[in-house]
């Protein structure tokens, strides 16, 4: 019982992990095309 308790929580533990990663790339990706925006704009 508390194996299966252990695998669920670190199961999801990686799931919320690789979220955020992927979350923290595309707010990089927005902010560097906004910086582009603005240079291609002046």
């Amino acid at each position: 019982m508390v194996k299966k308790l252990v695998v669920v929580l670190l199961a999801g533990a990686v799931c919320m992990t690789a979220t955020a990663c992927n979350t923290v790339k595309g707010l990089g990706r927005d902010i560097e095309s906004v910086g582009e925006a603005g240079d291609r704009a002046i």
